[in-house]
């Protein structure tokens, strides 16, 4: 029998169990259980099933959220899995990683006075339960195509694209500079966010399912991206943003500085049994150290939090507004309060200390002025407001910026944006040489996984039409 739905009135909003602070921290174990039977079914049948869905609308990937959510306090739930990933390349490490905060539950019409539907957590016992079930299979192609593919960059994007092209059989390769498929998602996002097993399960069923993979090939040093091109008949660039963003202050070069993803990657290295030469003779360990880490954003959210379960001494976020203007998402915020995170809010990095190696951080107090064309309110520091932070690790969290892609792909034709992002067409996602299509950060910035799942999907969708155009144009010259 139909489950009735609108239950939001008589039903209040629950999310999974949490872990105690003190038991999560000494782990890197995610640290929301998964929602029983009923209870995914109960806080689904919360959805009022609104004629205007405003979490559908706000999810980048437009997901039919309230169709499965009916699906699934129906306890349909292959239908509900199947509806997800009509729309959603990976759902299982979207309703892990997405700010639900900030997008489809920040945007539910009955969050008010009620609050809103508890969709991240419901996606993923969705998909969880399908894995469980063999819901979930490796790619079958009915018809194969002669036509090839090339993606630089095993991300979100260039996996998205990669999935759906091989759906319509095309020979896909996508090539990674490091030895794991998965780019950010493997060595930036910590295993308390997401554990690596969920992305190697998925890497594995695209490999199982004819996707070939090229590791350890850096494009330009292993192989040329003119031999890239002449071997297939279009490519990808989907390599993410990498290059990190510095500030210009005395003292940033000193020892015990360091940029965020060195030190989330050697974290997560570890955690996947690597030997990191780097972590284990302290240089981007916390361990009984005093840990600054400089940013707002979710990236400087993972940070703080790795440092936690690295035993730091203290950890402390500095950042330049206050806590209702930080980027990152609320939800991480909050935890890492709960596990034991200062925040310095309204504080920026004047100076770094120290004689050689770092040893504290000068700071300003921050007042917030008058909003800027953009509608956010300019930072400016208040004079004599100076304030010390001891300090035996420095980690930089204030964003990523492009690598120089025309110099690294000896490409002069590839033109990129003032910003360094790789220019396209979006409506065809191509770049100016023909051919050759780009997604994700590498043309957005620094974004969401989501945002990199959506493009890689819209540039698979138009490399599709350039090769069959191709094609055409072909069979009209052969008659």
């Amino acid at each position: 029998m139909a489950k009735k739905m609108l239950q939001f009135i008589s039903q209040q909003k629950e999310m999974p169990n949490k872990r105690g602070a003190q038991a999560r921290t000494e782990d890197f174990d995610e640290i929301y259980a998964d929602f029983s039977a009923e209870s995914a079914e109960e806080q689904a049948s919360r959805c009022s099933q609104c004629g205007v869905p405003f979490c559908q609308v706000n999810c980048p990937l437009h997901n039919n959220i309230p169709d499965w959510l009916m699906l699934t306090a129906e306890n349909r739930l292959q239908e509900a899995y199947e509806m997800a990933a009509s729309t959603n390349t990976f759902p299982e490490i979207c309703g892990r990683i997405c700010p639900q905060d900030r997008l489809c539950e920040g945007n539910c019409v009955i969050e008010k006075g009620f609050e809103s539907v508890t969709i991240g957590a419901v996606e993923k016992y969705v998909t969880e339960t399908a894995f469980e079930e063999g819901w979930v299979a490796p790619i079958e192609v009915s018809h194969e195509r002669g036509q090839s593919v090339g993606i630089i960059g095993s991300g979100p994007a260039g996996l998205a694209a990669a999935d759906l092209l091989r759906r319509k059989g095309y020979q896909v390769t996508v090539y990674d500079r490091y030895d794991r498929v998965g780019g950010l998602m493997i060595y930036g996002i910590p295993g308390f966010k997401l554990e690596k097993e969920i992305v190697t399960r998925r890497a594995a069923l695209l490999e199982q399912g004819g996707i070939k993979f090229v590791l350890n090939c850096e494009i330009g040093k292993d192989i040329t991206f003119d031999e890239l091109r002449e071997k297939h008949d279009s490519v990808l660039i989907a390599t993410g943003v990498y290059k990190a963003r510095d500030i210009k202050i005395p003292g940033i070069g000193l020892d015990g500085v360091v940029p965020a993803l060195d030190y989330l990657t050697a974290s997560n290295r570890k955690s996947l049994g690597d030997d990191v030469a780097h972590y284990e003779n302290g240089t981007l360990n916390a361990a009984g150290k005093d840990v600054v880490v400089i940013g707002g954003g979710d990236t400087a959210m993972d940070c703080v939090r790795t440092a936690i379960r690295q035993d730091a001494k203290s950890v402390t976020c500095l950042y330049r507004r206050d806590k209702a203007n930080m980027p990152g998402s609320q939800r991480e915020v909050q935890n890492a309060e709960e596990e034991g995170v200062t925040f310095q809010w309204l504080s920026s990095p004047h100076a770094l200390l120290g004689d050689g190696t770092v040893n504290a951080v000068r700071a300003q107090r921050i007042h917030l002025g008058q909003p800027d064309d953009t509608g956010r309110q300019v930072p400016e520091t208040i004079d004599n407001s100076d304030f010390d932070l001891s300090a035996d690790l420095v980690i930089k969290a204030l964003g990523f910026d492009p690598e120089d892609l025309p110099s690294l792909f000896a490409q002069d034709a590839l033109k990129v944006s003032r910003w360094g992002t790789v220019q396209i067409d979006w409506k065809s996602m191509m770049t100016g040489m023909p051919g050759v299509f780009a997604a994700g950060d590498i043309v957005r910035g620094a974004s969401l996984v989501v945002w990199g799942i959506r493009d890689g999907r819209d540039a698979a969708e138009q490399m599709h039409n350039f090769m069959e155009a191709a094609l055409r144009g072909e069979d009209r010259a052969a008659s």
